[in-house]
C-alpha cells in the first residue's frame, strides 16, 4: 500500500521543519493536558533563567515534557518509565518515525474499512492477540522491525481500547477491551513527526524511577507524574505487572528528598487522598517539609461515572 505521508515533500514532513508544538501520541490516564497551565504557573525560575536538564521518570504520554522541550535552556532531557512497550514506542518514535507511520497507516486504513461493528470487534481483538505475542518475545536488542510492528499495534490498541487505558493483567497481557469509538485517529503523521523532533534531545530509558538519581544534579529540574494514589478501590496503578502501592509512594517521597540533597529542583503531582477522607493526611505526612499546593482537575476515569469530574490533585515542589 502506497503511503504518501513519507514522502519528503509532504506537507507533514514541511511541518515537521517546523516549531510546531508536539502532543502526546498516546492517551494516557491520568494525562495532564487537562492541567498544563496550572503545571506551568509552578514551574521554578531555574527553567527561565539558565541551561537546564530536565529528567522526568514516570514519562508517561510526556504531555509536560511536549509543551516545554522548544524551551531554549532544556539542553538535554532524561525520560524514564518502567512500562517496556511505551519506552520502544518512544525510542520507535525517535529513531524510525517514517516507518513507524507506514505500518499504523495500514492498521487504520484495515480498520476503518470494516464496515460492521461486529468485523471491528474481530480486527481490534486479533492485533490485542498479536500485540501480546510480540509482547512475550519483547528484548529490546531485537532489531528495529520488531520495535516498530509493536509500537504500530501499541498506538493502534491505545485509540481504538476502551478510554485509552493501558492496563496488564499478571501475565503482563494487554486487556483492555475494545472502545466504541466511530472514527479514532489512529495514524497523526503530523504530530507524530512532531513528537519525533522533540525527542531528539531526549534519552529515553526502560527503568525504575530510582535511575534518575544518576542524573540528578544542580542544573536539573525533576518533574515526577507517578502512578496517582488511588481515591477508591476502583482506582488502578497496573500500567505495569508492578503495583505502585503505599510503600512505592514512601520510596518515591524519600527520593524526592535525595533530589533535594543533590540540589536539583522537583515538582511531582498526586492524588489528593482528602477527596474522599478530609482527614487522610497521607501526602501531608509524607511530604511534610515541602510546599504543597492544591488544584482543582477534571478526571474521567472510573467505573463509577457519579465518581468523575473535578477533583483536587497535589501539585508538591522542593521551591
Amino acid at each position: 500500500m502506497q503511503n504518501n505521508f513519507l514522502l519528503k515533500d509532504s506537507p507533514f514532513y514541511q511541518m515537521y521543519l517546523l516549531d510546531i508544538q508536539a502532543n502526546p501520541f498516546v492517551k494516557w490516564a491520568g494525562g495532564k493536558r487537562q492541567i498544563i497551565n496550572e503545571i506551568h504557573c509552578y514551574l521554578p525560575e531555574i527553567i527561565q533563567e539558565k541551561e537546564i536538564k530536565y529528567i522526568e521518570p514516570f514519562v508517561g504520554g510526556g504531555a509536560v515534557y511536549f509543551s516545554l522541550f522548544n524551551s531554549p535552556n532544556i539542553q538535554e532531557a532524561i525520560l524514564i518509565d518502567n512500562n517496556p512497550a511505551l519506552i520502544i514506542a518512544y525510542n520507535t518514535i525517535k529513531n524510525d518515525v517514517d516507518k513507524l507511520i507506514n505500518d499504523l497507516y495500514i492498521l487504520e486504513q484495515a480498520y476503518k474499512e470494516i464496515i460492521t461493528e461486529e468485523e471491528r470487534s474481530k480486527y481490534y481483538y486479533r492485533i490485542r492477540e498479536q500485540y501480546n505475542e510480540l509482547i512475550k518475545k519483547l528484548d529490546f536488542r531485537l532489531d528495529n522491525s520488531y520495535s516498530i510492528r509493536l509500537t504500530a499495534k501499541f498506538i493502534f490498541l491505545n485509540r481504538t481500547c476502551f478510554n485509552g487505558l493501558y492496563r496488564v493483567n499478571s501475565k503482563g497481557e494487554f486487556n483492555v477491551p475494545k472502545g466504541s469509538y466511530k472514527n479514532p485517529n489512529i495514524c497523526n503523521p503530523n504530530n507524530l513527526y512532531q513528537v519525533s523532533k522533540a525527542l531528539k534531545k531526549a534519552k529515553i530509558l526502560h527503568n525504575d524511577f530510582i535511575i534518575a538519581e544518576e542524573f540528578i544534579d544542580g542544573s536539573s529540574f525533576v518533574y515526577l507524574d507517578p502512578p496517582y494514589r488511588p481515591l477508591n478501590s476502583s482506582g488502578f496503578t497496573s500500567y505495569t505487572r508492578i503495583d505502585f502501592n503505599d510503600n512505592e509512594q514512601k520510596r518515591l517521597a524519600k527520593f524526592c528528598q535525595k533530589i533535594d540533597r543533590l540540589g536539583g529542583k522537583f515538582l511531582l503531582s498526586n492524588s489528593d487522598p482528602k477527596n474522599s477522607d478530609p482527614d487522610d493526611n497521607f501526602f501531608d505526612d509524607l511530604f511534610s517539609g515541602f510546599r504543597i499546593i492544591r488544584i482543582n482537575a477534571r478526571r474521567n476515569i472510573n467505573r463509577n461515572g457519579n465518581e468523575r469530574g473535578t477533583v483536587s490533585e497535589l501539585l508538591i515542589m522542593n521551591y
